[in-house]
């Protein structure tokens, strides 16, 4: 009963919550006053970016007036707000950009954009924007336009971005998290914000996803349990050889799920040319180079008492262990590039705080059973025997 009352009241908080914030937004649009006491017919608070949209659509000669508001931003950075006319992503958004310029005034005007390396600069839109300026006060950009939209049609796919200025500079926005997923819909006859392209970012974060699951539970935990088995297991002398084929079953199958989540993040990188994570990159890249080296290597093992074994085994865990650091730390930079999976981060501090216990503690038993075992044999094998004669029988020395 005390379990069902918890539920209900969680829920209930949950779902006040969720209305609150709804609520604050839509207030926070409709309500807002500007200071040259213009009025809009409609107004949307955006999905992301503290961003805000007001219109008046003019059906008699096709134009709108706009004001795009947005928030949590200081007068050293640079926003945009635009429409693609043909497509659903950055590239071809036609853009209203505003800024603080050198003389210190708030400058607004039309960039539209042609490539992903864009700096977004000043150029003609496609459609005529008879109208531009923009202000700036309380943290917020505001960029007010009379737009001629093209005829024939009302809904069109929007974005909106911020980012930093460096000498006049515009530099890049974020690659992560809501500077990701900042684009949608709007028709401005209807008045309705969709998720035409919100459709596409969903799509693709659950092959972030994917590919974030796929190379955690590959590089990040098969292949430290490999390795775990390989150290810790073959001190036991019951153990043999099923270490062996415990260690290569983890690190095959760490490489055979690992290519496929490498696989996956190919196909990320050139669904996605305008976002990129160098060095989440750079280390996959370097990790799939040496986990095929290690695979290969394991058909060149030599036998256990051919000459070069032993620098193969020099070979085999330098490698090892290079893969093995290189993994966790990549696994961390792809947390980073998910932004906001931070359960998925936690559980994974706590899967390596685990293996990093188990092996602490294995790591000690087998220095025990290896001291215990020494001690063991040279009781057994003293090399002095009595008066300075060895205590062999016949006298000689013989290896155990």
């Amino acid at each position: 009963m005390d379990r069902l009352l918890t539920t209900l009241l969680f829920s209930s908080f949950l779902l006040l919550s969720l209305f609150s914030t709804s609520s604050y937004a839509q207030q926070n649009c409709s309500a807002f006053s500007f200071r040259n006491n213009q009025n809009f017919a409609t107004c949307k608070p955006l999905p992301q970016l503290n961003s805000f949209l007001h219109w008046s659509y003019h059906p008699d000669n096709h134009t709108v007036d706009l004001a795009y508001r947005h928030g949590g931003v200081s007068n050293t950075d640079w926003v945009a707000w635009g429409l693609n006319i043909d497509g659903s992503k950055m590239v071809g958004t036609q853009c209203l950009v505003a800024l603080r310029n050198s003389s210190g005034q708030i400058h607004a005007y039309t960039a539209p954009i042609s490539t992903y390396q864009t700096q977004l600069a000043q150029g003609a839109l496609s459609f005529n924007v008879p109208r531009i300026e923009a202000e700036f006060s309380n943290a917020e950009f505001i960029i007010f336009a009379t737009l001629a939209l093209p005829r024939g049609r009302t809904n069109f796919n929007q974005a909106w971005q911020n980012g930093g200025v460096s000498g006049q500079i515009l530099q890049p926005h974020g690659l992560s998290g809501d500077n990701v997923r900042s684009f949608g819909s709007v028709d401005f006859a209807s008045g309705q914000l969709g998720s035409d392209g919100g459709s596409s970012v969903t799509s693709r974060q659950r092959r972030r996803n994917v590919h974030g699951v796929l190379n955690a539970v590959s590089w990040g935990v098969l292949m430290p349990m490999g390795a775990v088995f390989a150290r810790y297991l073959k001190v036991f002398k019951s153990a043999n050889p099923a270490w062996f084929y415990l260690h290569v079953a983890c690190q095959t199958s760490a490489y055979a799920v690992g290519v496929a989540g490498w696989g996956t993040g190919l196909k990320l990188g050139s669904d996605s040319p305008g976002i990129k994570f160098t060095t989440h990159r750079n280390i996959g890249i370097t990790l799939f180079c040496l986990g095929t080296l290690q695979v290969f290597a394991l058909l060149l093992r030599p036998k256990p008492d051919h000459k070069y074994r032993l620098y193969w085994n020099i070979y085999h865990h330098a490698i090892g262990y290079a893969v093995i650091s290189l993994s966790i730390v990549n696994v961390f930079e792809g947390f980073d590039a998910l932004n906001g999976q931070k359960n998925w981060k936690r559980a994974y501090i706590g899967i390596i705080i685990a293996l990093g216990a188990i092996a602490v503690l294995l790591e000690a038993f087998t220095w025990f059973i290896v001291i215990k075992r020494k001690k063991s044999d040279s009781n057994k094998y003293p090399q002095n025997g009595t008066n300075g004669v060895n205590a062999y029988a016949n006298g000689t020395h013989q290896q155990a």
